[in-house]
Order: structure tokens, then sequence, then C-alpha cells
């Protein structure tokens, strides 16, 4: 951080009052012998002195998180980081105050947040309709046309195309990717936390057996860092829409739009099995039709494919069966779905062929 953008913070903070000093900051001053010697903190600290208005001097710390590999290696982590503590220590007793939070403008002047409350987005609009609709047409009239199989197909290659491991990614990128998948609280740790109670179908205990074989695919899927590519973060009906055609616009990229391909497969593939759960008679020639043709795609692109499938098809699963995000499925609907899943977790891959027991 450069001295012009500490003297406009000093300026708006302290009207009239100056910089002094900027002195960058250790994370541990003592001697780099001591056993105890801290080497690596989250953050970039200077300690400022500044000269009030009145003439009183006061010592200030000027903060900014420094990207690693401990949940800060996104900008969004890093921001969050900030926003978090600006809220909790003017909560905290016996604790330093937080003074201001905000940005730094590429030009080196800063962006004052503290009088701000939630953020906004505003994004451009994607005309047509919610791919959802054409899955529930299909699963209500039990068969595809050549345009439903060209939908399918075009889903299918547009990931074959966005899976591609950008230029300077690190493996730890991967394995953020991972644990996120197990333990964020949108992964399969949290929307197993947010399951009501006696759930027909999803029991607790079930829950627990499923969370218990979900977290010993975080070990089983080191080594697979040469897995990492460029992810969509959240591919499924509901944010892709179709204009004319095959021609669509996705919505929602998340999740750092990194991680493991499986991850946007098993999020699309898994909604042909789940829309034709309350149908059954649309697998055989509707939506069976098209998980077959989007495994196939997408198996031919990453033959790896299967075996990393399972506890991403479980993450799915979990959201899907889950009566917060999808209130009106059938108890019966939600334990063969559940029983889908722990069937392929045992078998530690995932054979597009065994959907067909589920519509016999």
């Amino acid at each position: 951080m450069s001295a012009p953008g500490f003297e406009q913070l000093v300026e708006q903070l302290f009207p009239g009052g100056r910089l002094l000093e900027a002195v960058p900051l250790s994370v541990d001053a003592s001697a780099a012998a001591e056993g105890t010697h801290k080497g690596a903190g989250y953050g970039l600290p200077q300690r400022l002195r500044v000269a009030k208005s009145d003439g009183a001097e006061l010592d200030l710390v000027f903060r900014v998180a420094s990207p690693n590999d401990f949940g800060h290696d996104r900008r969004s982590d890093r921001a969050g980081g900030a926003l978090l503590a600006f809220d909790d220590f003017q909560r905290m007793p016996r604790h330093i105050r937080a003074l201001d939070v905000g940005a730094i403008r590429f030009d080196g002047s800063l962006v004052s947040l503290r009088e701000s409350g939630e953020f906004y987005l505003l994004t451009s609009w994607a005309p047509g309709t919610l791919y959802a609709d054409d899955l529930r047409r299909i699963a209500r009239e039990g068969r595809v046309t050549s345009g439903d199989v060209a939908r399918c197909e075009a889903l299918a290659r547009f990931l074959v195309d966005l899976h591609h491991r950008p230029e300077g990614t690190r493996p730890a990128q991967y394995v953020r990717a991972v644990r996120d998948l197990i333990g964020h609280g949108e992964g399969i740790y949290g929307v197993i936390d947010g399951y009501p109670p006696d759930v027909p179908g999803a029991a607790g205990a079930r829950l627990n057996a499923l969370e218990c074989r979900c977290a010993e695919w975080r070990w089983r899927l080191r080594g697979h860092e040469g897995r990492l590519v460029r992810t969509h973060g959240d591919f499924h009906p509901f944010n892709v829409v179709f204009d004319q055609g095959d021609d669509f616009t996705a919505l929602d990229a998340s999740r750092g739009a990194l991680g493991d391909g499986a991850d946007d497969v098993t999020a699309m593939a898994i909604n042909y099995l789940f829309f034709a759960l309350e149908h059954p008679r649309s697998w055989s020639q509707g939506l069976g039709v098209l998980w077959r043709r989007f495994w196939a795609i997408s198996v031919a692109h990453d033959s790896a494919l299967p075996s990393v499938a399972p506890p991403f098809f479980a993450w799915r699963a979990l959201v899907l069966a889950n009566p917060v995000f999808y209130p009106a499925l059938a108890a019966e609907a939600r334990d063969r779905l559940l029983g889908f899943v722990e069937h392929v977790l045992d078998a530690g891959t995932l054979d597009p062929a065994w959907a067909d027991r589920l519509f016999p």
C-alpha cells in the first residue's frame, strides 16, 4: 500500500490529521532461532503513526490479507475475512477496535465499506427458458426429440471445452475444491446439517453413514491434483437458459470456478435421473436417453471420470433429497435416490448403466 492511500485514509477518519510514518510489521519479532518463532501469518500489517488535528498522536494498524492455501486463495475469501473481522471486533470485549474496512482500487486509493450493509451483484440478462422446463416436459411426455438430444450434447460438449487446466494453477487449489466439497457450508456437511429432523427416507442415522462414506473420499482423491480444471461450479438445469435451438447461457458460476470436472458432470447428469423419479415411465425413451448420451460424451473425454465421481454425485443427490430445497419430493423417491448414492459410494465408481435399476 502506498503513502497516498494511507494519507487518504487518515484524512477520512481524522479530518485535519496527517500521516507521520508507516512501518511494516513482522508476524513475530522474536529471534527466529526459537522453536516457538512464528514464521507465517494471514496478513501483511503496517503500523501507522498519525498526528490528529489537535496535535495528539496515535498508532493504527493497516491490514491486508495475503493469499495462501489455508482458505484464503480467492479474493472473495480475503474480502469475507476482512468483513467478518470488522463485524466481530466490535462485539468482542477487551479487544482492539475496527475503525474501517474497505477495498484498494487499482490506482492505490481506498474505498471504504464501513457504512455499508449487504453486498450486491448486478449482471446481464439471459433471454430464454430454464433447461429445467425441458426436463419437466420430457418427464411428462416420456420421450425426447432430436432437439432435446442436441441440447444435451451441447451441454456435455460445453463442459468438455471448459474442463482444461488454466495456466498458473497450483495443486493446492484441487485440495481446496475437494475440502469444500466435503466440509463447506454449501458442501456435503452443510447440506446434511440443513436436513430437518426425521425426514422420511433420510433418517439421521442414514445421513450420518453417508457423511462418513463421503469423508473417506477426501483422502481417496489425494494424488488426483492433476485433474484440476476450470469448472462452472454449479452446473444444473436451473442455471442454464436456452434461447433458440441448442444456444444457451450459463448462470451463477461459483466456488472459485476451479476443481474436478466431475463436479460439473454429476451436477447436470443427476438431474436426468432426478426428474424421472416422479415419472418412472419417462426413463427408457426419455430422460434415460439423455442420461446415457451425456455420460457417453463426458467419459469419452475423461475416462477416469467414473472413478472420481461418487462423492460429487453424492453431494448433488443430498441437495436434491433435502426437503429444504425440494419440499415436494416423495419419500419413496428420496429413498431410491439415496439408495443409489450408497451403492455408488460403496462400489467406488459410477457406472451410468446402474441407473436403469431405478426404473425397472
